[in-house]
């Protein structure tokens, strides 16, 4: 029986409801947190040998030896290769598509020369290597895979390790496929905290990366945070959301279809639509109620409504932005007349899909712009995965002997002032006597 609330910015207690709505603990629990910590340590001290028997006993395997785990590239064409036309023209579109839009946001050094002869500037270099964790088995995806490896690779990373579960030896062959198109350069089929545990620490077989990406389960995301500052991490991410803004003129079918495409997701993801028109809240709430008997994963989608979905009835569209930018939802529908008029007025979300034909499904497969955004209001402060998150700046300062003389005097002043009298004296030295 579905039960989605109901909301309305009329009610007294309108924002406490907010705030109980989008109230999310991804912390893990102590088991959790006691199970991932033995495992990184298990890891980093026992290698290979940890990680066969960990990928043995949660993945019910039964290798010997990493060179069973370690999945040549031949194996990787085999996989495209075998693909239908259809499935390959389909990754290869996509993987086109996100390469154009990341090639744009390729940042560049830069340098100026002031007129002194002082030069400042910008050094961008990309990351040696990172680590690409794939979630397995029935949880498969290869858009995953593109929408973490193309930005690394437009970046320059020379080298990415792509870890990927096979439960039971389960192999997602799309998955593998996705690796080859994207040139993946080595593929582990290792999973959950051991498998981030071999690509912060490195083992025998696993070398070690310099930052890990991607989305997996509640150990995984634990492990991240974990190892944190060993290497970097993406983004420790929650569940999926969407949240659609509508002015009531689009199909309620449509509306209901896009509230599902996340609900499926997972029954912690949260769907949400906002409208002036009650009438058209109420549609809408009639064709879920008719289209979810049809859907494969009903139960999920059933379960992400009653619990943490909303249709929530605002006096206008201002209104609606106004709570649209408290939520800072990851994927944020603008299904209106002139979405781009609103968008000055948004200042929080991941994704902004714009009218009434742009789905959100689209982004996750192959608009272009990466799917991989913040969730939990992180949009408050956080942004896409992009080329950005695998380039590194370095700050270029090059004095020459006036500039050095001229800053030398400002720092002085300054570091005696905090009382570090070696950084003052080491700029002093440079100040020229004649001054």
């Amino acid at each position: 029986m579905l039960n989605i609330k109901r909301l309305e910015t009329t009610d007294s207690n309108f924002w406490p409801s907010m705030k109980n709505l989008l109230a999310w603990d991804n912390v893990s629990d102590d088991s959790v947190q006691s199970t991932v910590k033995q495992i990184l340590s298990d890891v980093r001290r026992e290698g290979d040998k940890a990680l066969l028997e960990y990928t043995n006993k949660f993945d019910r395997m039964t290798a010997n030896d990493m060179s069973v785990l370690s999945i040549p590239k031949e194996r990787l064409h085999e996989a495209l290769n075998g693909l239908s036309d259809e499935q390959r023209q389909a990754l290869e579109v996509s993987a086109e598509r996100v390469q154009r839009y990341h090639d744009k946001q390729k940042m560049e050094s830069w340098s100026y020369t002031e007129d002194d002869g002082t030069l400042l500037g910008q050094q961008v270099t990309p990351l040696d290597r990172v680590g690409l964790y794939v979630p397995g088995g029935l949880a498969a995806y290869p858009s995953s895979v593109l929408m973490n490896a193309i930005p690394a690779k437009v970046a320059g990373v020379k080298e990415l390790i792509m870890v990927v579960p096979t439960p039971d030896g389960q192999i997602n062959e799309l998955v593998f496929a996705a690796a080859a198109i994207t040139g993946v350069d080595k593929v582990f089929a290792v999973g959950g905290a051991q498998a981030v545990a071999a690509l912060a620490y490195g083992t025998e077989s696993v070398p070690q990366v310099d930052k890990i990406v991607g989305p997996g389960n509640i150990y995984v995301a634990t492990a991240k945070g974990m190892v944190f500052g060993t290497v970097g991490i993406d983004m420790i991410a929650g569940p999926s959301e969407i949240l659609v803004i509508c002015d009531g003129k689009t199909d309620p079918d449509w509306i209901a279809m896009d509230l599902f495409s996340q609900a499926e997701h997972d029954e912690d993801a949260q769907p949400i639509l906002i409208s002036p028109d009650a009438e058209f809240l109420d549609k809408v709430q009639a064709s879920i109620e008719r289209l979810l008997g049809d859907m494969e994963r009903k139960d999920i989608i059933q379960v992400s409504l009653n619990e943490r979905a909303a249709l929530i009835h605002v006096k206008d569209i201002d209104e609606a932005i106004e709570v649209c930018n408290y939520i800072a939802p990851e994927h944020l529908e603008l299904s209106v007349d002139d979405p781009k008029a609103l968008l000055p007025k948004i200042r929080h979300a991941g994704a902004i899909f714009m009218g009434r034909y742009t789905a959100e499904a689209l982004g996750d497969y192959c608009a272009g712009p990466n799917h991989v955004l913040p969730t939990s209001r992180t949009a408050r402060f956080s942004s896409a995965l992009g080329v950005y998150d695998f380039q590194k700046r370095s700050s270029l300062i090059m004095c020459s002997e006036g500039g050095a003389s001229e800053l030398g005097k400002i720092a002085s002043v300054i570091a005696r002032g905090e009382g570090l009298t070696a950084h003052a004296r080491s700029a002093e030295y440079r100040i020229k006597s004649s001054d």
